[in-house]
């Protein structure tokens, strides 16, 4: 009887395994109802390796989600440099590329690790830094005063994400390109109907009644 041959990994790679093993079980079960024995069942491996790379739970979840973040700067930086999309464009792919790559781990990223407490600040860091990205889109597209506010860049910010989010669990990849096209296109529809609302709302000053 031959026996099954063992694959052995540089660690490195083996450390990339267990994150996109994590993921997965994280997502699939959430933080807490995620035991180590899990992962290491989830990546193939024994606790004793598992617990080489990580030494609890709490530091894989958040070797997750670092690991993640990692891969969306990298995707905006390389997007950046290539040139000839506008600023949102190049977000919007980046999330995607990323999300196809590792759809659990954008999924902890943007959705699950903001109702964790000990983890909610990767979300609320990452968030944060999209946001202030977005208004600095709408200043250098001059787009109206009135609606370069942290209101509105933090309403198209959830819709990003929302939209990628949902576009993952039920899209088509083939597809992917339509869906970035229609994103590409309702980001400045959006803006530009806020716009139109602000000009055509009554002045305060010369309507006093109000």
């Amino acid at each position: 009887m031959v026996g099954k041959t063992r694959v052995l990994l540089d660690r490195p790679t083996r450390r990339a395994a267990i994150l996109r093993a994590a993921a997965d079980a994280f997502a699939e079960r959430g933080f807490a109802a995620t035991s180590m024995d899990d992962v290491a069942g989830c990546a193939k491996i024994s606790r004793l390796i598992l617990y080489r790379h990580f030494d609890t739970k709490e530091t894989l979840y958040a070797a997750v989600l670092q690991d993640v973040r990692d891969r969306l700067a990298a995707a905006g930086a390389a997007g950046g440099a290539s040139g000839g999309a506008s600023g949102e464009s190049v977000a919007v792919r980046s999330l995607l590329s990323v999300g196809r790559d590792n759809p659990a781990g954008v999924t902890l990223l943007l959705r699950h690790a903001a109702r964790e407490p000990q983890f909610a600040s990767y979300a609320d860091e990452f968030r944060e830094q999209v946001i202030t990205y977005a208004e600095q889109l709408m200043r250098l597209a001059r787009a109206p005063a009135p609606v370069r506010t942290r209101w509105a860049a933090e309403t198209l910010v959830s819709f990003v994400f929302d939209a990628l989010l949902h576009w993952l669990e039920d899209g088509d990849a083939a597809h992917d390109d339509e869906f970035l096209a229609r994103v590409d296109a309702s980001l400045p529809a959006l803006v530009a109907a806020w716009s139109r609302t602000e000009r055509s709302a009554p002045d305060p000053v010369a309507n006093p009644t109000r």
